[in-house]
């Protein structure tokens, strides 16, 4: 096999096995509302699942993250993909609240392997100019994998022909024996760099390779903690999180208990939110290598000032009925999607480059979801007490902070990273223009 073909079976392999992820993660959000009716759980413990997830998902990507890079990403990515499989099938088997918050934890663990480790090995098999296009289309699959998600986990507890005793316990099955079988996919077609899979193959423009290129050292790590921009960028996508997460676990809740949709109807019309959410990743992408020269500041700043816009129209577009619903919620997602693809991705390699890639990626995810970890208690607090109307007000002013962050980094390209000298002594310097 061609090491053009070992690429793409790397790309399509990693690319479904991040979309299976979000099959065991964005289930949640359809799960929550079905419980929300069927136990009466009040909002505040179903936030406390929200938040307990987040948490163990937020403190995890700054551990997997540096793990990646030492202990070698397939291994994480490996362990991960079984803990979520065994945690979701223990959440279909138990239906206190408080033995599924400790397994939504057991999730959150498993969950934040995923994304700094594929990063990492994208990166490995991956370099050049072309960077943002490629992280584009492969940062597809988390989004492509949530609209997956939510319309699978709606399709599961809403049907009543197969197994029909579960309930909502469908929701966790069905999605944890699809990842079994994309776990055994990983295993069998993934390696961490391609002198791994064929040395002989490898391809020329990778070549050559750093001696220490699958470990840093710990000058590595000081020189990244070091860099300004990868702060910025972490900032930045604190207050995006905080937004992402608060659309992706609360619009189907929105839609049912504000509006007054069915639960079928608010799954479906949620799901649009990654459905069209693609074009954003991808255009994103596009703009960014091809009209910014590879800058990721502009493209995300202007795509989430226009996000703030969106948000703050929400509450008049969802008088117009469901389709001025649907609209609003649909370009919602184009414009939460671009910036999310090229921040968590090609900006953490841009600055992490093949060998710190995944810690970098790793801290700029675990600040954001610490925006995260904040976004069920801003939902349950402001929609409570002010409505949903405010609380798109407040998600309006989070996404334009986001935005105005990136500004200061507004030049800031690949080539202003670099390694500090020939040997390799650091991963990059600060990448402020």
């Amino acid at each position: 096999m061609s090491f053009t073909a070992r690429q793409s079976r790397v790309f399509v392999v990693t690319w479904i096995t991040y979309a299976g992820y979000y099959l065991c993660r964005k289930n949640l959000s359809i799960v929550l509302p079905a419980l929300h009716g069927v136990s009466g759980s009040g909002t505040l413990e179903l936030a406390n699942i929200v938040f307990g997830y987040s948490l163990l998902y937020a403190i995890g990507q700054f551990v997997f993250g540096f793990l990646s890079d030492y202990a070698g990403a397939k291994k994480i990515v490996g362990s991960g993909l079984v803990l979520v499989i065994i945690s979701n099938l223990l959440m279909s088997a138990h239906g206190s609240m408080t033995w599924l918050l400790i397994f939504a934890c057991l999730n959150g663990i498993g969950q934040a392997t995923g994304w700094s480790g594929l990063v990492k090995i994208m990166a490995g098999w991956f370099r050049g100019e072309n960077r943002g296009v490629i992280m584009a289309w492969w940062g597809t699959n988390y989004v492509f994998g949530g609209f997956l998600a939510t319309a699978f986990a709606t399709w599961a507890i809403t049907q009543k022909s197969l197994l029909p005793d579960p309930g909502w316990r469908r929701g966790f099955l069905f999605p944890a024996l699809i990842l079994l079988v994309i776990t055994a996919l990983f295993f069998r077609f993934v390696q961490d760099m391609p002198q791994q899979a064929n040395p002989a193959e490898a391809d020329r423009s990778l070549q050559p390779v750093p001696k220490r290129v699958d470990r840093p050292e710990w000058s590595d790590l000081y020189a990244l903690l070091r860099t300004p921009s990868l702060w910025m960028i972490g900032l930045s996508y604190f207050f995006l999180e905080m937004c992402r997460y608060a659309l992706m676990f609360w619009l189907p809740l929105y839609l049912v208990s504000h509006l007054k949709y069915s639960l079928e109807t608010s799954g479906y019309v949620s799901s649009l939110y990654e459905l069209v959410g693609i074009v954003g990743a991808v255009l994103a992408g596009y703009i960014s290598d091809h009209f910014n020269q590879s800058r990721r500041a502009p493209v995300s700043a202007v795509m989430l000032a226009g996000l703030g816009i969106i948000l703050f129209l929400q509450p008049a577009l969802s008088r117009w009925g469901l389709v001025g619903a649907a609209t609003g919620i649909a370009l919602a997602g184009i414009l939460s999607y671009g910036p999310d693809t090229l921040l968590s991705g090609a900006a953490a390699q841009d600055i992490g480059e093949v060998r710190a890639a995944a810690t970098a990626s790793g801290l700029i995810d675990g600040v954001g979801h610490m925006g995260a970890l904040l976004s069920p208690y801003i939902v349950v607090f402001i929609s409570r007490q002010y409505g949903w109307d405010a609380l798109f007000m407040v998600l309006a002013a989070a996404a334009v902070i986001a935005g105005a962050i990136l500004l200061p980094i507004w030049n800031l390209r690949p080539a202003d990273r670099c390694l500090a000298d020939s040997q390799n002594n650091a991963v990059c310097q600060s990448a402020l223009s």
